[in-house]
């Protein structure tokens, strides 16, 4: 069995070796597929990190009738956080909000209370969803309580915003699948290159009895050799690319790029164990429909 493993492994790298140009080819086709393959998924996470992102930042504003008290506020207060849906609960005062107001519009030396001559703004909740989508069903349940007069949560555009977000996963989701099936021709175009530049040797092999598991394995091993290695090469590629950019910018067009180590290692792995697996796939292919053994 050992015996056996050993010549497995030294028919592959001899078959590399042998054929070398055609392994740089392949390894340059599975590098190139690679790489496009994890540009496409970078752009994926972090466009997918920016639409949660905007998705957690949705939030209710409930504002309270103006005759409501203390109590009635902290009986509303203790209601609304008692519901299952809703994560938390802030209280802003009419002062809060007028002073907010005065920071964001008002001049360095200009008082808009005085111009206005009193506070004309409601006390408010702002209330935040345990699940950003719940966010338009809790507004239609909020604002039917006694003592909240108006909710507001940006009624039209949100929807928008969520039916963007899932377009957006799920196109990008198909995308990468179909640079992956495109991979996987390609590799499996190569693959067959090899299995036909050895068709005597093969043919001599079944002469002599050679089963075809034993005919097959040396060329498993030489895709996943192969895809192991493009692989390797377009992680080098889109690690020190993507380190290079993280280090000049850490946002494009208000987008937060992702940079968390744990992420980008994981993705790499990911995209290593994509390369062998496409190797695998793409000489089964051409073994299974280009070898009569």
């Amino acid at each position: 069995m050992l015996r056996n493993i050993v010549y497995f492994f030294r028919e592959a790298f001899k078959s590399m070796a042998r054929n070398h140009l055609l392994s740089i080819a392949t390894i340059s086709t599975i590098a190139i597929c690679i790489l496009i393959l994890g540009m496409s998924a970078l752009l994926t996470m972090n466009t997918s990190n920016f639409l949660n992102n905007l998705e957690s930042d949705v939030e209710i504003m409930a504002y309270l009738e103006q005759e409501l008290d203390e109590e009635g506020i902290q009986e509303l207060q203790e209601k609304l956080e008692s519901w299952s849906g809703i994560e938390k609960v802030t209280f802003i005062s009419r002062e809060e909000a007028l002073k907010e107001m005065q920071e964001t519009l008002g001049k360095k030396n200009y008082d808009l209370e005085s111009t206005l001559g009193k506070n004309p703004l409601p006390h408010a909740f702002e209330i935040k969803a345990v699940d950003p989508h719940d966010v338009p069903q809790l507004a239609v349940q909020i604002e039917k309580i006694h003592g909240v007069y108006k909710v507001n949560y940006g009624k039209g555009v949100v929807e928008q915003l969520f039916s963007t977000a899932r377009w957006v996963r799920v196109v990008s989701v198909v995308f990468i699948v179909l640079l992956a099936l495109g991979a996987v021709f390609l590799i499996a175009t190569t693959i067959r290159l090899a299995i036909f530049a050895r068709r005597k040797e093969i043919y001599l092999m079944k002469l002599i009895g050679s089963t075809d598991w034993f005919i097959r394995w040396p060329f498993f091993i030489e895709g996943v050799g192969l895809g192991a290695l493009g692989s390797l090469v377009s992680i080098i590629i889109l690690a020190v690319a993507y380190g290079s950019l993280l280090k000049r910018v850490d946002t494009i067009l208000f987008m937060p790029l992702i940079s968390g180590s744990d992420v980008l290692i994981h993705l790499y792995l990911s995209l290593f164990g994509a390369g062998a697996v496409l190797g695998i796939i793409g000489t089964a292919i051409s073994i299974n429909r280009f070898l009569d053994v």
